[in-house]
Formats: structure tokens, C-alpha cells, sequence
């Protein structure tokens, strides 16, 4: 005959045991798992400098933070830039699909805005963008805690901008 008693501490012991392993498995990162996407690599904020050059072909030093938020297939921008004589302010959302990337972007401080596209992979995004008499590109390379942003543009006065930024 089965002693109750000793049957309530046994599965009392096994139901901790399951339990302590499911928590295990989750902090250890075993079992369900969530697939980073390129877009959750660059979440958070960023800081760093850079290079601005303009259509005269003259440039300055540049100091910048940029947030990025969403994430999985959604990634929203704000890289904020200054110089001695100006400031930069670019804002996007990007969406994926598969290795395509498609959004909006806009610079305020040269008034120009228009629709990106391009492509995307575990370590690059490049785009292209246009809109409203202006023409360019960005390229974002990351990698672990830092990232290089490219940007060119024609129709408007900055003609380039390339930065170097870390994970703050």
C-alpha cells in the first residue's frame, strides 16, 4: 500500500523539478526561441562621429547619437548630428520582408523627404532613397556594438555624411 504522505513530497519534487527546468531552459536560452532580426541588432541607442561634406565641396566635423526602435520587422530612426555650423536630423521607418526593406526617410534641416527601399542582410542595409527634387543612398554596416552610416545624397546642399557610432 502507498503511503500518501511520501506520494505528495514525490510530486511535490517532480512539479519543482519541471519548473526549475523550464526556468532554466529559458534563462539559458533553450526551448521557445526568439529569431533576432538584422533590425533587433541595432535597437537602442547609439553614439559616435563623423564627416559632413557639403556641394561646395567643403566639410566639418560632426558629432552624433542616433535611437532606434521597434524591431523584428519594423525598425523606426533618429540619427541627430552637429557641427560647428549646422545640425542634422534624419528620421525613418523601415519595414522587411524578407531581404527587402522598404519605408520613408526625411532630413529636416535641408527639407527632404522621400521613400527608401533596398536591401537587407545579418550585418548591411542599403538603400536607396528619392523624393521631392532629391536624390541618394545609406548604407548601415553593424557589427556586435558598432555600426558605420553612409550616406549620399544629389539636390540638396549636404552632399555626404559617413559616421562611426557605438552602442551606448
Amino acid at each position: 500500500m502507498r503511503n500518501p504522505a511520501r506520494t505528495t513530497v514525490w510530486s511535490r519534487r517532480l512539479a519543482l523539478g519541471a519548473i526549475l527546468s523550464l526556468l532554466s531552459a529559458a534563462v539559458i536560452g533553450i526551448g521557445p526561441a526568439y529569431a533576432a532580426t538584422p533590425f533587433d541588432t541595432l535597437l537602442g541607442a547609439w553614439s559616435g562621429s563623423g564627416q559632413i561634406r557639403y556641394e561646395d565641396q567643403a566639410s566639418e566635423s560632426i558629432r552624433c547619437s542616433a535611437y532606434y526602435s521597434g524591431g523584428g520587422t519594423k525598425l523606426r530612426l533618429a540619427i541627430r548630428c552637429k557641427s560647428t555650423s549646422t545640425e542634422i536630423e534624419i528620421r525613418g521607418v523601415l519595414s522587411q520582408q524578407g531581404s527587402r526593406v522598404t519605408g520613408t526617410w526625411e532630413e529636416r534641416t535641408f527639407n527632404a523627404s522621400g521613400e527608401a527601399s533596398g536591401s537587407i542582410s545579418a550585418s548591411r542595409i542599403n538603400l536607396s532613397i528619392s523624393g521631392g527634387g532629391f536624390s541618394g543612398s545609406m548604407a548601415v554596416s553593424y557589427g556586435g556594438a558598432r555600426q558605420t552610416v553612409t550616406i549620399s545624397t544629389q539636390g540638396i546642399k549636404m552632399r555626404s555624411v559617413h559616421i562611426t557610432l557605438g552602442k551606448s
